[in-house]
This record gives structure tokens, C-alpha cells and sequence, in this order.
């Protein structure tokens, strides 16, 4: 898989990319280096641009109707280091 942009679109809207990372997330990383080696090998991506589509996918209702335990979770985490600066 690479960051060519939004793939094949699924019932919620969102492309092949979009689920890709959002089932990453769900995963759970044994250490440091971990989860940035799987964006790289398994979608293809840096991990900045990464945290940009994973960013921006907080904002977008197709995926908290995808995955609402997820996105929610994530969306809790940005605002309290948001509160943090």
C-alpha cells in the first residue's frame, strides 16, 4: 500500500488507506521503534505524514462511524495534550 491518496472507497466512505491506518492504531506496540517501522513497511509512509492523515481522519465523521472506540479514544488523547501546552 502506498500514500498515492484515497484508494478504493469502503461503505463508510473512507478509502483503503484511510481503514489501514486507523486499524493500526487499534493495534497494541511492544516498544519504541515498533509502530513506526509497521507505518513504513506495512502502508508505505513516513511516519509524519502518517500523523497528518491520522490527524485530520480525528476530524472526519466517516471515521468515527468506522471505528467510534478508536477514534474517540484518540480524539480524548489529542485534547488533553492539547490542555497540556
Amino acid at each position: 500500500m502506498s500514500d498515492q491518496g484515497p484508494s478504493e472507497q469502503g461503505p463508510e466512505g473512507l478509502s483503503e488507506r484511510d481503514r489501514a491506518v486507523l486499524a493500526l492504531e487499534r493495534r497494541p506496540w511492544p516498544g519504541p521503534g515498533a509502530k513506526e517501522r509497521a507505518i513504513r513497511e506495512e502502508l508505505g509512509m513516513v511516519p509524519v505524514r502518517y500523523y497528518q492523515v491520522l490527524n485530520a481522519l480525528l476530524d472526519d465523521a466517516r471515521a468515527l462511524a468506522h471505528d467510534p472506540i478508536t477514534v474517540n479514544r484518540l480524539r480524548r488523547v489529542r485534547e488533553s495534550r492539547r490542555a497540556e501546552r
